[in-house]
């Protein structure tokens, strides 16, 4: 859920301040009643250029019944992408929930 800012209506963003998380705005509003629902991120250094890492990977793909050629799993996530041009049919895409194999499917 966003907050936004009381002066300029903007979307504050969070910081750390100290040991506790403030919410600030670029015109200079700040907020010390932070939401608790505030995630701090790990930072990780690699050849001098700052990552956010991530924790684990969030799948919003739809889900169908269909066997991994590689493994022989039974569930795959999906999606279409339009490969050719717009007259002809989009191409669907398949990624193993198991071993993340991708493939296409033209049935």
């Amino acid at each position: 859920m966003f907050q936004f800012c009381p002066k300029c209506h903007s979307i504050l963003r969070p910081r750390k301040d100290g040991g506790k998380f403030v919410m600030y705005c670029s015109c200079g509003y700040t907020s010390s009643s932070a939401s608790s629902s505030i995630k701090e991120e790990k930072v990780i250094k690699k050849d001098e250029t700052n990552f956010a890492a991530v924790e684990k990977e969030i799948n919003t793909l739809p889900i169908t019944k269909d066997e991994c050629p590689k493994c022989g799993n039974n569930e795959a996530f999906y999606w279409l992408h339009q490969t050719r041009a717009g007259d002809e049919a989009e191409t669907k895409f398949m990624k193993c929930t198991k071993c993340k194999h991708t493939w296409r499917d033209y049935s």
